[in-house]
């Protein structure tokens, strides 16, 4: 890790000490940029934009996505690279399930995600696989400890997310809440628990679970705000997809409007040329 990197890391840890931040995803350098241009202290990927900005579906459960629709390890870290190397905010890394599932293939993941730039990531439990959804739990912890382990001997500063998918995969509140704590207690700086979206369910989990909790929005029109989450001790929220998805639904509409009726009124709100030029000149990065 490069000198610049490693002060990204640095001021991305310090985010998770205390209080509560907005950490949106981006897909590629452009939507990475505006989102720095807009004031957020760091940026995250979202490995379904990455998928759909490449034409592929986002990692889903292996019976309705063949293997080579998949976005591999090599593709999706040569993303991430280009973000970090874009960005002058620190930026993390959405790595799904490490991309294997040994411990020693996460923490190969991982390492590699350090020497492409990114200043933390998260490593997930969900299997793809429908007769076991989630990694066995022993296994889960494994990879997450295996995965510190190795950043640990490097000595370089990342933020290590566990995430657990539990709620997604129809499982209980208390699962979430073991496996959080057990990512945590293996080495995990962060816990991540995808699902919880009303106060009540949120609220449980920053009790129970022993340390920071990041959760997501903007997956069903939540109606919650990041005072709302900060309020119920929520150190971190991101958006996942959604943004992404909604430049897509923008795209979408657009398309169906030239092919059906030939008109062009969905340029009517497009950002300027020189907008565009001024927000992704280098110049203009913020330091």
């Amino acid at each position: 890790m490069d000198t610049d990197s490693r002060a990204k890391a640095q001021r991305f840890a310090e985010l998770h000490r205390e209080g509560c931040f907005l950490l949106p995803n981006a897909w590629d350098v452009g939507s990475a940029r505006i989102l720095e241009a807009a004031g957020f202290p760091a940026v995250a990927t979202t490995s379904a934009g990455v998928a759909f900005s490449l034409g592929r579906p986002d990692h889903d459960f292996f019976a309705e996505q063949p293997p080579e629709d998949r976005v591999d390890r090599e593709t999706m870290l040569g993303r991430v690279r280009e973000i970090a190397g874009g960005l002058a905010v620190p930026l993390s890394a959405d790595l799904e399930d490490g991309y294997g599932e040994s411990p020693e293939t996460v923490a190969t993941t991982v390492a590699r995600t350090v020497a492409a730039g990114a200043a933390g990531g998260n490593i997930e439990d969900f299997t793809g696989d429908r007769t076991r959804p989630l990694y066995d739990h022993k296994l889960s912890v494994e990879r997450v400890r295996a995965a510190r382990e190795t950043l640990a001997a490097d000595g370089e500063p990342f933020v290590l997310v566990g995430r657990t998918d539990a709620l997604l995969v129809g499982g209980t509140l208390d699962e979430a809440v073991r496996r959080a704590n057990a990512y945590l207690e293996a080495g995990a700086d962060c816990a991540f628990v995808p699902g919880a979206a009303d106060a009540e369910t949120i609220g449980r989990l920053v009790r129970e679970i022993d340390g920071p909790l990041n959760v997501v929005m903007g997956l069903t029109g939540n109606t919650l705000s990041l005072d709302d989450l900060r309020a119920l001790g929520v150190r971190r929220v991101t958006v996942g997809g959604s943004i992404a998805r909604a430049m897509y639904r923008r795209l979408l509409d657009a398309a169906r409007e030239l092919a059906d009726q030939g008109t062009f009124s969905y340029a009517t709100d497009q950002l300027s040329q020189t907008e565009l030029n001024d927000l992704f000149r280098q110049g203009s990065r913020q330091g």
